[in-house]
């Protein structure tokens, strides 16, 4: 039988809620980008497994008193409505019928219990199966589950569209423990203050994975402090820690354990259900996922192998394919936030208006080569900070030749599962622009000539009635701003050498989001070691930058035709081609 695959759909919700453009809306105007999010992982789930058996596990209760009663503190910190107790917001709300309404007609059963988690449907489930287990979730949590005997194991999501198979022998490389068990004694060490676990003071992940290797367990560990040891890592003052708050460690286990026999009231044999096409087009109508309906419904008939029953009820007549699509509508995972992150303050007599003061967001394209008049989008990301970033992946409608999947990983065959129609990312980025104009936001990136001037040919294939030199706001260019404050440092000018040069955290290079980030930390590191760039308002540093890159690029094409390269020509164009 194929695997069981166990979504935590919660957590997928949340994760498409602040992912998926919130533009995406039905026919009365209510975001349903949640919805689509978590359809199309799902389809991309069903794929990936060739198993049609899917369950979607619910929060009938996400603060369960059951653990509230062991740590009153447990989640507390997440709820927005105190007379509710709710974490949810209303947008999101909203769409939840829609999304369950779809799963349930396409035969995909939710799983909720009252007074309980979605984690522990997901223990109890896993505990039940008698076929290999697949947990979907982001939930560090969860990887707790994992287990060779039993054959269970986490997929998470990563930056990109990508995903992360966990298994028990990826445990000792990737958080340095054997096994499940280990794991939660890991994390009640590390602690999780989004869910309102303090952990021990001081003892991060390496330390608490260092601590179980040299002792076992953390009963181990516990002993060994109060009996005086001094070695494998337990110094004197972690030894106090640990002490001190033993007592807080053994809640925060009880209240991280899964339960594993709650009534879920499901047949694992029997997942997955009828598809009722009648009642799947009648739960779509009107919500503008029909893309994503279609995707869902045609994979769980190709994984089944056409061997599921259906039923049309409303016309008793036999169930009428459904249109296929090209691609999903599907945005890369990654987070999104409202909320403007405040400028880094500079030193010096810089004035309120300058471009430095102002809103800074970074911005950055993977596409699928080097000439912006041919390249295609892959992937994009506007980013304010490490915790506030859109993105989007795209299926760019042409092959991703193999030096490019080479520098950001994105396959043909990934975009066309799971990427959006680049006509639809080509106009939300559009509007994202035009949006930050109108905020008098400054868009940073590094040699961002070259990703405007791919957007400007993708506008002129996809979107030819947008003017997008008018919806541009202020432009902030990383490589030419170097080359001005350092006009003469020897070493390449790349993303990777300039974050280098000015100390900034490129945590993965050409992933699209790490990139814009990387590009926005040098910005800043460039305006705080120049006054003449920092003072400089947003109108100034446009008109002087196009100076600069029309000199930088006369300077370099004249060093090129004294090399011997008599027609070397280096456009100047500035801030698109």
């Amino acid at each position: 039988m194929k695997p069981l695959v166990l979504i935590d759909t919660p957590a997928l919700y949340y994760r498409a809620f602040y992912s998926v453009p919130d533009s995406i809306v039905n026919d009365e105007g209510q975001p349903v980008n949640a919805v689509r999010g978590v359809l199309d992982a799902i389809a991309q789930m069903i794929r990936r497994f060739d198993s049609p058996r899917v369950v979607a596990t619910m929060d009938a209760d996400w603060r369960p008193a059951f653990r509230t009663a062991i740590m009153p503190e447990y989640k507390a910190a997440r709820v927005k409505d105190a007379e509710a107790g709710t974490e949810i917001p209303s947008e999101l709300a909203v769409q939840l019928p829609i999304m369950t309404a779809v799963m349930s007609a396409a035969g995909i059963p939710i799983a909720e219990v009252d007074g309980t988690e979605a984690d522990d449907v997901i223990a109890t489930m896993a505990a039940e199966s008698r076929t290999p287990v697949v947990i979907v979730s982001p939930d560090r949590d969860l990887l707790a589950l994992i287990d060779a005997a039993t054959d269970v194991s986490v997929l998470r999501p990563r930056k990109g569209g990508e995903w992360e198979a966990i298994t028990q022998a990826d445990l000792p490389e990737t958080y340095g423990v054997p096994d499940g068990t280990r794991y939660r004694e890991l994390a009640a060490m590390r602690g999780d203050p989004s869910d309102g676990l303090p952990g021990a003071p001081g003892i991060g992940e390496k330390t608490a994975a260092t601590l179980l290797a040299n002792f076992g367990s953390l009963e181990s560990i516990i002993k060994a402090a109060k009996a005086g040891v001094k070695t494998g890592g337990l110094s004197p003052k972690r030894a106090i820690t640990l002490i001190e708050v033993e007592e807080t460690l053994h809640k925060t286990i009880e209240v991280m354990r899964c339960l594993t026999d709650v009534a879920h009231g499901l047949d694992l044999e029997t997942v997955p259900g009828v598809l009722d096409r009648a009642a799947v087009e009648a739960a779509a109508r009107g919500q503008n996922i029909r893309r994503s309906v279609d995707n869902l419904v045609t994979t769980l008939g190709s994984a089944d192998n056409g061997s599921r029953a259906e039923t049309n009820p409303s016309t008793g007549a036999p169930p009428q394919p459904f249109a296929m699509t090209t691609g999903t509508s599907a945005a890369a995972p990654a987070q999104v936030s409202a909320a403007d992150s405040p400028a880094t303050p500079l030193p010096g007599p810089v004035s309120a208006d300058s471009w430095s003061q102002s809103r800074l967001v970074g911005f950055d394209l993977e596409t699928t080569g080097v000439d912006p008049s041919t390249a295609r989008i892959v992937t994009a990301a506007f980013v304010e900070s490490v915790d506030s970033s859109r993105t989007w992946l795209a299926d760019p409608g042409v092959e991703i030749p193999e030096p490019a999947r080479a520098v950001h990983g994105i396959t043909t065959e990934f975009a066309q599962a799971n990427g959006a129609p680049i006509a639809e990312v080509v106009a939300e980025l559009c509007t994202v622009l035009a949006d930050l104009k109108a905020d008098d936001a400054v868009v940073v990136g590094h040699n961002v000539v070259y990703d405007l001037s791919v957007l400007a040919a993708e506008v002129r294939r996809h979107q030819p009635h947008i003017d997008l030199a008018a919806l541009l706001p202020t432009i902030i260019d990383t490589f030419v701003l170097d080359k001005r404050v350092e006009q003469f440092r020897r070493g390449k000018r790349t993303l990777t050498e300039t974050a280098k040069r000015w100390k900034v955290t490129l945590l993965d290079a050409h992933d699209a989001a790490a990139d814009a980030l990387a590009a926005l930390d040098i910005s800043r590191a460039l305006a705080e070691s120049s006054a003449e760039i920092a003072k400089l308002t947003r109108d100034e540093i446009m008109t002087s930058q196009g100076e600069w890159k029309r000199a930088q690029a006369a300077d370099l094409q004249s060093w090129l035709r004294r090399k011997g390269n008599a027609e070397a020509v280096v456009d100047g164009s500035w801030p698109m081609a």
